[in-house]
């Protein structure tokens, strides 16, 4: 079903102007299926269950997941129902006016007029559940994969739930309590709270790395309308909060302000959006609201190292407070090998794969208010949502060009790499 949003008209690519127009006219690509790598050998549960590799899409206006394949065609392999508890937790809602208040906030906020049902989601290690963070309702939901039905719940503190990460060896999920200034971390697989910490404010973004540290990047207020440079302190207090994934203790503060002004962009935000860290962990790479590129920053001198600009789109309206959530790119991926990045450029309808080397772009891609980028199973390939077209698109990393598309439901932002049985179909809900 098409997206209906509201709070701007939707723009396709073939209406840019001039070189960029041109560009893009000529580098358009067909839906073709990508190659088809052949698939790692299947790994088994505990119980000798075989899993298979796929990917889960999360349709946030929907409250629906979808289920595509890791690579190939990316074909869509089914679908699950990530709120069956919804006339629960509305009855929950209505009769709590402070609760209420949120829930029609997060709708006429970073809903664009639409309720927000699934931010991120995962699989547990054994591919026998997904859990997966629910905006609108302020929890955390394990979901039988078999059946659709809910394991656990967890409620997060204050009001809204938003990006989640899952540790290394898949046993603890991270999920940032927007509202709450707070991360929680829980057991995967019983929902029980391990441990939480205070981020800046409004934290988004976590991230798990090798040496036993989870990072979480706070963005600050992004809904309101004081969105001109001068105003940039109205934002609240943004940073990273880097933590032992284990005790939870802060042990290192990142306040990207002081080294924006140091590496001389003092007009840039300070508010940190999606990153990657390359495979050796010693650089990342960040969005920032309202840029239309990305930058560089070298972990071990702690300082900002490079600034990539993207081309603009003269198609997009310059009015920033028209650009969603203060993003005008949000999303970014790294190949494996850590050559390419791949970024998904918003408010300017377009994706491309960026050489990390010599931050050269490629094609531009069109593609409809890109949300998100990730990696897909064999790595070749970038996967980036279009949320304003209900669809997953695959970029090759290789060539920059669009190699497959599928359709999915409403509003497809955060898509991830999981495993499921290797015999899974849609529960019956589904």
């Amino acid at each position: 079903m098409p997206s209906t949003r509201t709070t701007r008209p939707r723009r396709r690519a073939a209406t840019l102007a001039g070189t960029f127009a041109a560009s893009l006219a000529l580098l358009a690509p067909a839906v073709l299926p990508a190659a088809a790598a052949p698939a790692p050998a299947a790994p088994a549960t505990a119980a000798g269950e075989a899993l298979r590799e796929v990917m889960f899409v999360g349709n946030n206006w929907d409250g629906t997941a979808d289920v595509i394949a890791s690579r190939g065609d990316f074909r869509r392999i089914g679908r699950v129902n990530v709120i069956p508890d919804k006339e629960e937790r509305l009855r929950a809602i209505y009769l709590d006016p402070v609760k209420l208040a949120f829930f029609l906030g997060v709708r006429t906020g970073p809903g664009e007029g639409h309720d927000q049902f699934v931010d991120d989601m995962y699989a547990t290690p054994d591919g026998t559940a997904m859990v997966v963070s629910r905006p609108s309702f302020a929890d955390v939901v394990s979901l039988d994969l078999r059946t659709g039905r809910i394991n656990w719940r967890f409620p997060v503190a204050g009001y809204r739930a938003d990006h989640m990460a899952v540790s290394p060896d898949g046993s603890k999920v991270a999920v940032s309590a927007s509202t709450a200034n707070t991360v929680h971390v829980l057991d995967i697989a019983t929902g029980r709270q391990l441990g939480s910490f205070k981020t800046g404010d409004k934290p988004h973004e976590n991230v798990f790395t090798s040496d036993g540290r989870l990072w979480n990047m706070s963005i600050g207020e992004v809904t309101t309308a004081l969105d001109a440079p001068w105003l940039d302190w109205t934002k609240g207090d943004r940073r990273i909060t880097v933590v032992d994934a284990t005790t939870f203790e802060t042990v290192r503060v990142v306040d990207m302000r002081s080294r924006l002004d140091a590496f001389g962009r003092d007009d840039l935000s300070d508010a940190v959006r999606p990153l990657v860290f390359t495979p050796d962990e010693k650089k990342l790479y960040f969005q920032v609201s309202f840029l239309n590129g990305f930058l560089e920053y070298d972990v071990e001198s702690d300082r900002i190292t490079r600034l990539k600009t993207l081309p603009g789109n003269p198609a997009t309206d310059p009015d920033r407070t028209t650009w969603v959530n203060d993003s005008r790119h949000h999303g970014l991926s790294i190949s494996p090998d850590g050559r390419k990045l791949c970024v998904a450029g918003t408010m300017d309808d377009y994706a491309t794969v960026v050489d990390r080397a010599t931050l050269a772009q490629g094609p531009l891609v069109p593609a409809d208010k890109p949300y998100w980028a990730t990696v897909s199973g064999d790595g070749r390939s970038c996967v980036i949502s279009e949320s304003g077209a209900d669809r997953v698109s695959a970029i090759d990393f290789a060539t920059g060009e669009r190699i497959a598309t599928v359709a999915v439901g409403d509003h497809p932002q955060r898509v991830r790499l999981a495993r499921v049985p290797a015999d899974w179909t849609s529960p019956a809900a589904g």
